[in-house]
């Protein structure tokens, strides 16, 4: 099963995570303010057994405790929070990026489940499932009153176990019976194709998957289009959440022989991570277009910021999110899972996304449909309520429209990043001159 995301994926809480335990010894000072602290803690516990046991009516214990934890997370930034068990094992099947499922990409329209579109050579497609079909009882149970998340969770299952959907289709005289079997479904994070004399490679996400599917990405366009007639690639990340840091890393590094790609710095001055880029192009020096536009965020920021400080790459579209933060996914053993704000990254010229977000080489805007204009498609990282204030922040902000047709043909980023390819059209910023490079000496 996949979800369908909204349009703006608002703060790609994913962020550019760790999935690291957090380690270290209270200092002196945390030490010293410990017995105010247990005061404030006191309080707590007075006011939740107040509340256990005079409230009109008997309240869950358990979520009392919850949204009394996540209240003081989310007092911190928008991105830190707290994972119940379900919660946590979500979060590790999507950066997996593969789960027992059906291989249906789905959306809630008028209480049902919609299918967006089953994912080629998956026991959904094979099955008969279409795009368009609505699903009204999973198992015999009515969809109606379940939440999105309560039909994904009831769709994933065992590998080799069958379920059986009742589908509602157009044209059809009554409701139709389908019995799917579950299999491994394996989420494509990079999707590509030809055009013509240039590889199109597009980014959805940062999963433990990505770099693999890129580099297949890659060769598969060296095979169909011979390197004398191919005139370079783009590489879209737009609408890109974010995902797993080391990933950012890797897909950085395909497109870069040497240097710096991110650095990471916490809240000790001593704690900073540097990650650099190893020696070999996969792409052979070809040239390079990336797109971005406000719904790209952390990781796809990583990428586009690395390539852009080292002239590797022209950016084209519009401004990027703004999500410079890195989340550590510390387990709570059975308890789930803490996703805590530890550290903000920067690109190699030494600058901070957070706030900012990444500023394209060429702005190309993509103009929006009638049913989206006047509507908040544009909202970035500074806008957040409680987001840590960035060192590059200013009154521009971050983020910009968070919008790509559905039909390339309407891709006006797209057309302008393949027409600088084929020299349709010129700009001073492509291609970029590493020479120029910004490098934080």
């Amino acid at each position: 099963m996949v979800r369908k995301f909204s349009l703006l994926f608002a703060g790609a809480l994913m962020g550019a995570s760790a999935m690291s335990l957090v380690h270290g010894v209270p200092s002196s000072t945390a030490n010293a303010a410990g017995s105010e602290t247990y005061k404030q803690l006191a309080i707590f516990g007075d006011i939740f057994e107040r509340v256990r046991a005079q409230y009109v009516t008997p309240p869950d214990e358990k979520s009392l405790v919850e949204s009394a934890v996540n209240g003081m997370l989310t007092s911190l930034d928008p991105h830190s929070s707290y994972m119940n068990a379900e919660a946590a094992k979500d979060m590790r099947v999507q950066t997996k990026g593969e789960f027992g499922g059906l291989g249906i990409e789905v959306t809630m329209e008028n209480e049902l489940v919609k299918v967006i579109t089953p994912i080629d050579d998956t026991p959904a497609a094979k099955a008969g499932v279409r795009a368009g079909d609505f699903i009204s009882k999973i198992d015999d149970t009515e969809v109606r009153g379940m939440t999105l998340n309560d039909a994904v969770d009831k769709m994933r299952g065992l590998v080799n176990t069958p379920i059986k959907l009742t589908i509602l289709r157009e044209g059809a005289d009554k409701p139709l019976d389908i019995t799917v079997v579950r299999d491994i479904i394996k989420v494509k994070a990079v999707k590509f194709r030809v055009e013509n004399d240039v590889g199109y490679m597009k980014i959805t996400s940062f999963t433990e998957k990505t770099q693999a599917d890129l580099d297949d990405a890659i060769t598969k366009i060296k095979a169909q289009i011979p390197g004398d007639k191919l005139k370079g690639y783009v590489l879209d990340l737009r609408l890109n959440p974010g995902g797993l840091l080391d990933q950012a890393v890797s897909v950085s590094d395909a497109f870069l022989d040497r240097g710096e790609i991110v650095s990471t710095r916490g809240r000790d001055p001593k704690d900073v991570s540097r990650f650099d880029a190893r020696a070999g192009d996969e792409i052979d020096g070809k040239p390079l277009v990336v797109l971005v536009n406000g719904g790209s965020a952390s990781a796809s920021e990583i990428v586009a910021g690395a390539l852009q400080d080292h002239r590797r790459a022209t950016v084209v579209g519009t401004r990027s999110f703004g999500k410079g933060s890195v989340q550590t996914i510390i387990p709570l053993a059975e308890n789930g899972a803490l996703r805590l704000t530890t550290a903000l990254y920067y690109t190699p010229s030494g600058k901070s996304i957070q706030g900012r977000g990444i500023t394209p080489d060429i702005k190309i805007d993509q103009p929006l449909p009638e049913d989206l204009k006047g509507r908040d498609v544009s909202r970035g990282e500074s806008e957040l309520k409680g987001h840590i204030k960035g060192a590059e922040e200013n009154e521009e902000g971050s983020g910009s429209a968070a919008y790509v047709p559905p039909d390339p043909k309407d891709d006006v980023q797209l057309s302008y990043a393949l027409d600088l390819l084929r020299g349709v059209k010129t700009d001073p910023a492509f291609p970029p001159n590493p020479d120029k490079a910004v490098m934080n000496q």
